[in-house]
């Protein structure tokens, strides 16, 4: 009789997967937390190479440089990280990093038609735009149906053609000593406000993972979508919240970006996407399988490429050695990533 009723065996089948999300939550909240260990020992090891070859690599001032460097890096690879954790991926990152900060700083000047708004409302502007490409990015996966690589990749295109536009390919140069000196005066020595921002960026990104409903939501979407959707989840929803967020994200380090180089550059974050998934995967996220992934590790993972760059550099190494090398990096860990799960 059971099998005549549609409506029994829906909430039968929508039982069986609260069950099942429920009884995953333990593994997600390991998931979350584990997987930094193995980057973090890479870590260590590196710096003690770099510290062994270079004597100014363990200086106060290189440190504080490696954080300057990975701050836009890390904003941009967080956002990331929820992307991958429900199972998609963005290569829009960099270009919408740089269309909202484009408009931020066509917005805040009166050079070549801009308005000359406050740089506070401009600002405000920019991380609504970068909100607002990640919530594009987002219909089109959940309502045109496209898959996540093909949909990031025309609004990559889109948004790099759109952050020319704005100023016919030009750089906005110029902002108030007030908003440049977010990334060059450090607080109590050491902590610029751009650097603080990573670090709430990060503190909050951990919280909610670790311990918000919304957190687990996430990992039961990419561990099965369908399963997700089975036991009541929003899927489509989460997922466009999702990437709304990693929008941004992109945005809030465009205004970084800005405030570090004194100009809005339309060329900005050419190749964010690809440091942005590395920092992931190295950190512990897995592009084969969703539900897998955490801050911390992502941390570890763009902290791995600052230290690579900037030990290298010191290195007297050239940068297109280090690109082999950092690729390597990323095969390596994939690898012994893969591994791990075929034996788990």
């Amino acid at each position: 009789m059971s099998s005549l009723n549609p409506a029994a065996n829906r909430e039968r089948s929508s039982m069986e997967a609260s069950v099942e999300i429920a009884a995953a939550k333990p593994k997600i909240r390991f998931r979350l937390t584990s997987g930094v260990q193995g980057p973090l020992i890479g870590l260590v090891v590196l710096c003690l190479l770099f510290g062994w070859q270079s004597p100014y690599f363990f200086q106060v001032r290189n440190w504080l440089n490696i954080l300057d460097q990975v701050t836009m890096a890390g904003i941009v690879a967080i956002g990331m990280t929820l992307v991958i954790i429900i199972g998609g991926i963005d290569l829009s990152v960099g270009s919408t990093l740089a269309f909202s900060m484009m408009v931020m700083g066509w917005l805040s000047h009166t050079e070549r038609g801009g308005p000359g708004w406050p740089l506070w409302l401009s600002i405000l502007a920019g991380l609504v735009t970068g909100g607002a490409c990640g919530t594009v990015t987002g219909f089109l996966i959940t309502v045109t149906k496209l898959p996540p690589f093909i949909a990031t990749l025309a609004m990559m295109s889109i948004l790099r053609g759109l952050a020319n536009v704005i100023t016919g390919g030009f750089q906005v140069v110029g902002f108030p000593d007030e908003f440049t000196n977010l990334a060059v005066v450090r607080h109590f020595g050491f902590l610029s406000v751009t650097v603080a921002t990573f670090l709430v960026v990060v503190v909050a990104g951990f919280l909610y993972l670790r311990f918000r409903t919304g957190g687990r939501i996430l990992c039961a979407i990419g561990g099965s979508n369908e399963v997700a959707r089975l036991a009541g989840i929003a899927v489509k929803k989460w997922t466009v919240i999702v990437y709304a967020a990693c929008g941004v994200l992109c945005g809030v380090a465009g205004t970084a970006m800005a405030a570090r180089l004194n100009s809005a550059q339309p060329s900005a974050g050419m190749g964010a996407e690809l440091d942005a998934i590395a920092a992931a995967v190295i950190g512990g996220a897995s592009l084969s399988y969703g539900g897998v992934g955490g801050v911390l590790g992502t941390v570890v993972g763009v902290l791995i490429i600052g230290v690579l760059h900037n030990g290298l550099n010191l290195m007297g190494i050239g940068a297109f050695w280090q690109q082999v090398v950092i690729g390597a990096v990323i095969a390596v860990a994939v690898t012994i990533d893969t591994l791990g799960r075929k034996r788990g």
